[in-house]
């Protein structure tokens, strides 16, 4: 959208506060190489703005899920290494070597076709082995992992550039299957051809160099979100996210707000109506939990959120700050991404990812 003045709502991402968070991660792993994440389009706020700062900030390394999403990239980033974590489509194994697309091998079946393509070419094609520790997800099973370590020819024929898992409850420092997780993965590459090794993420990079290794995959954190449970955020701010007030009335009591009449005024109150909704990824699950915020008071979300729009009471912020036009918080330096996630009863992630289309994008912080 090229006009600000006509949106619903203003989203500012800065890009130098995600190369603060790159070199942050970077400081915090000192041994490790550093890359990036930056699937699902750079966790919604646009890989073709993300990507470029982030390899300009000293990164070469990256992860995305999808196939389509490494074509993508490469057009962005001729350079840079991509690795592929949902591996090679069936039959697409030519595009990868002509795209330069290191696929993640998630189980003995895509570790047979790799091999077989690459011996095909007579080439040395580059791929990483994924091993589930704990997940049941993508990654080898255990059960073809034995496999694997029992007839390490299976690894024969292309580059191994390296081994990887993933934690499942890293957020939560104190959890026990992070110590299980990481046993069974040191167990598995002391099994496996020497190789790098990369096990840690966002929140497994601050459980300590332990869950470390060779190479780190944030991805959250360098968008900004809080690595940690029970911890102050030591990550910059990135997303700033304001509505617009189309209308403010006074309301008494029984005057209901919303869709389904789920919220019901005591007294005389000020609503005013912003012109975002769950179209927009403000979700429903925060009617009558989520806020808003103008000049560090707090606007409580009140009534249904509904597909455009949604009403907020201003009853404690002075009316002279609040008319027709101004923009209100909804993300922001009083209203935090993890703050709101527990109001959604979800987590950061999905709301990143959520933040629509109709929004006026505004990128900040580079000289570029």
């Amino acid at each position: 959208m090229s006009h600000p003045e006509l949106a619903g709502a203003i989203l500012n991402i800065n890009l130098g506060a995600i190369a603060y968070n790159y070199a942050l991660l970077c400081k915090q792993a000192p041994n490790s190489v550093t890359a990036s994440v930056v699937k699902a389009n750079a966790y919604g706020l646009g890989v073709k703005y993300v990507a470029p700062v982030l390899f300009k900030a000293g990164c070469r390394i990256f992860f995305v899920a999808t196939a389509d999403e490494g074509l993508e990239l490469r057009a962005l980033l001729p350079d840079a290494e991509i690795n592929i974590l949902n591996g090679v489509p069936i039959g697409y194994d030519a595009l990868f070597q002509d795209q330069r697309l290191v696929p993640v091998l998630n189980s003995l079946e895509a570790i047979s076709s790799w091999r077989r393509f690459c011996i095909s070419k007579n080439m040395l094609l580059t791929a990483v082995i994924h091993i589930d520790t704990g997940m049941a997800r993508l990654g080898l099973p255990q059960n073809e992992l034995e496999i694997v370590t029992s007839d390490i020819n299976l690894l024969t024929g292309f580059e191994l550039r390296s081994i990887m898992s993933h934690l499942a409850c890293a957020e939560n420092p104190e959890h026990p299957l992070n110590e299980q997780q990481l046993l069974l993965f040191c167990s598995a590459i002391k099994k496996l051809p020497k190789s790098k090794a990369s096990f840690a993420s966002s929140s497994g990079i601050f459980l300590g160099s332990k869950y470390q290794f060779d190479l780190i995959r944030p991805g959250a954190a360098l968008y900004g979100l809080c690595p940690l449970k029970g911890i102050s955020n030591p990550m910059a701010q990135v997303v700033r996210l304001q509505g617009r007030i189309l209308q403010i009335r006074d309301v008494d009591t029984p005057q209901s707000v919303g869709y389904g009449a789920t919220y019901h005024v005591v007294g005389p109150r000020r609503i005013a109506t912003v012109a975002v909704g769950y179209a927009d990824g403000v979700l429903r699950s925060l009617s009558n939990s989520g806020s808003g915020c103008l000049n560090g008071i707090k606007a409580p979300i009140v009534g249904r959120v509904s597909m455009d729009l949604i009403t907020l009471d201003v009853t404690d912020i002075p009316s002279k700050m609040v008319h027709t036009g101004t923009m209100i918080d909804l993300i922001g330096p009083d209203n935090p991404l993890e703050q709101i996630a527990d109001s959604a009863g979800t987590i950061g992630y999905e709301l990143l990812t959520s933040l629509g289309l109709r929004y006026h994008r505004t990128y900040v912080g580079t000289s570029e």
